[in-house]
């Protein structure tokens, strides 16, 4: 639709010349950036006279480069969205983003590149931001996520024969069959026949009526304007010659063949840059209300009868710890007793967020056993920079506790079991890491493994091997972050599926869940058998029969004999 050319350059067109203020355009990548410039950006100053006074594109008295031109009264500033550098600059009141879903939305660990562009702006009252593009992968498209906070503005367009408007749509898109005519790809189809109908009175458009009607369009928002305009356009609302009726019909043909076939690259790029639409992977994965409804009635904190070890996850966040404790039985059954958050600056170990911490890992969980359980094992994210020191101080003095520092592994590494002990290396660069200078190795969790069989096991109903349950007050906001990643194609590799997480979303109770199963997982609880749990089950009945009130955190036997400690009372 013209957006880089159209809208992007009339906008920078306007600010230099009539509103010249500092500007930052951000760009997927530094040579996206300098790609525009030499084909667009340059071409059109020197073709607008008023551009080509204000920006001297030769002079180098000006610091002109070609990612930095300076013009009376501020600067146009091109940048890529994998420099943390780039991106933290000067702040400016103008930012225009392009094709924000293939910007960098984890920069260096220090957060979403566009909301980064975005702080740039909130030192100016007059402030204005431009973001433009095609969206992706529903769920994961960024520019899906900007417009749901816009007015959603559609353009109504009236049919030349009755007046009645409404937006272009492809369902109103038509080919005629001929039973006589048989195409490899198209079938009876007749691309070429292809016309456009209108909803209201039927009356047939064909590209040279649909182009003069659009010159009678409007604009219409659908939802209520809090400050942003959004615009949606599909390629029905073009006047190119490459987007007439035939041509569009072709490529949803050959999308459908492809798709038929295997191959449904051809149907992303259809629903992506032709209907203008992210592109939803069909699934029969649970909705948030369905599994709030399979919510079973026992406390927080309490665990039914089947739980005989409990894990604890623990996502480290910027300001706040997110905890999940579950509790696990035969089969990897599976029971949520504590989900929530420890609000601190976790960056600074002294923080009280650890102690906090440190009471909950200790915290008795009554058991319908009738005794009391604490934590047998518990991971901890530690693959922020920024956190790392804090988590691996906190972990040192309590890996007797077995208490681990957990990475998640790269989205390349999809094969990695989920639980994997650290090997010994006598490599020079991985000795001197800062986890080595804290006096211990960080776990690599598998964390593609562990987010499928999580993902299969959310399906499962009743009781059993594998089965997930959580309790009825369990906080809301747990529904929905267990389901904010979509497994879609790796972003440099199409060919492989990784997990990724939803734009704009939360996920770490998904993420949490990743790091208790690994603690279960470090226990054994995959391949204990029913005399392990036997032996689990009689732990807890031990203190009952001499009226001990000590709580127990049981450690399997197979567990027990690679390292775990079995841990009475209080752990902390």
């Amino acid at each position: 639709m013209a957006w880089t050319s159209g809208v992007l350059g009339n906008a920078l067109g306007k600010w230099i010349d009539i509103d010249p203020s500092p500007i930052l355009v951000l760009f997927p990548k530094a040579e996206a950036a300098k790609q525009y410039v030499a084909e667009k950006l340059e071409p059109m100053i020197e073709a607008t006279p008023r551009l080509r006074k204000k920006v001297d594109l030769r002079s180098r008295k000006l610091q002109q480069r070609q990612d930095f031109k300076k013009f009376p009264g501020g600067f146009l500033k091109l940048v890529g969205s994998n420099s943390p550098a780039s991106v933290k600059s000067t702040p400016v009141p103008r930012v225009a983003v392009e094709e924000p879903d293939d910007c960098n939305l984890n920069l260096r660990g220090q957060g979403d590149s566009i909301k980064l562009a975005k702080e740039r702006l909130k030192t100016f009252r007059r402030s204005k931001i431009i973001i433009g593009g095609t969206p992706t992968i529903k769920g994961l498209s960024a520019i899906d996520a900007e417009l749901e906070l816009s007015d959603k503005r559609v353009g109504l367009v009236p049919c030349h024969e009755c007046g009645q408007e409404h937006a272009l749509s492809f369902d109103h898109l038509h080919c005629p069959e001929d039973p006589d005519y048989q195409h490899e790809v198209y079938g009876n189809h007749r691309p070429e026949q292809s016309y456009y109908a209108c909803p209201h009175c039927g009356a047939i458009w064909d590209d040279n009526q649909k182009n003069a009607n659009l010159k009678h369009g409007r604009w219409e928002a659908t939802a209520e304007f809090r400050g942003i305009a959004g615009y949606i356009l599909n390629e029905l609302y073009a006047t190119f010659y490459g987007s007439r009726f035939e041509v569009l019909m072709e490529k949803k043909l050959q999308a459908e063949h492809a798709a038929a076939q295997g191959n449904i690259g051809p149907m992303i790029a259809y629903v992506n840059s032709s209907k203008g639409e992210s592109y939803e992977y069909q699934s029969d994965a649970p909705k948030t209300d369905e599994l709030e409804r399979r919510a079973e009635a026992y406390g927080e904190l309490t665990a039914p009868k089947g739980v005989l070890l409990i894990t604890v996850g623990v996502d480290v966040q910027h300001d706040r710890l997110a905890v999940l404790m579950v509790g696990w039985g035969r089969g990897e059954e599976s029971w949520r007793l504590y989900w929530g958050e420890l609000h601190g600056n976790p960056l600074d170990v002294k923080d009280p967020v650890w102690v906090e911490l440190d009471k909950l890992l200790a915290t008795q969980v009554k058991s319908e056993h009738g005794c009391q359980m604490v934590v047998s094992a518990a991971g901890i994210d530690c693959s922020d920079g920024t956190s790392s020191d804090a988590v691996y101080t906190y972990v040192r003095a309590r890996m007797r506790f077995n208490i681990m520092a957990v990475k998640g592994a790269s989205v390349d590494s999809r094969e990695r079991e989920i639980f994997v002990k650290p090997a010994p290396t006598s490599d020079t660069n991985a000795a001197n890491t800062k986890a080595s200078k804290y006096g211990l190795r960080p776990f690599i969790v598998g964390t593609h493994k562990a987010k499928s069989l999580i993902d299969q096991r959310l399906r499962l109903k009743g009781t059993g091997p594998g089965r997930m349950h959580w309790y009825s007050d369990i906080r809301s906001d747990y529904y929905e972050q267990i389901t904010n990643e979509v497994l879609a194609p790796h972003p440099r590799n199409p060919s492989k599926m990784v997990w990724q997480k939803k734009a704009g979303r939360r996920n770490e109770a998904l993420d949490c869940e990743v790091y208790a199963l690994h603690a279960a997982r470090s226990l054994k609880t995959h391949i204990l058998r029913d005399a392990d749990w036997d032996a689990l089950e009689q732990q807890l009945l031990q203190p009952n029969l001499f009226n001990s009130e000590e709580p127990v955190a049981p450690i399997p036997r197979k567990a027990a004999k690679s390292g775990g400690r079995r841990v009475r009372g209080r752990a902390h």
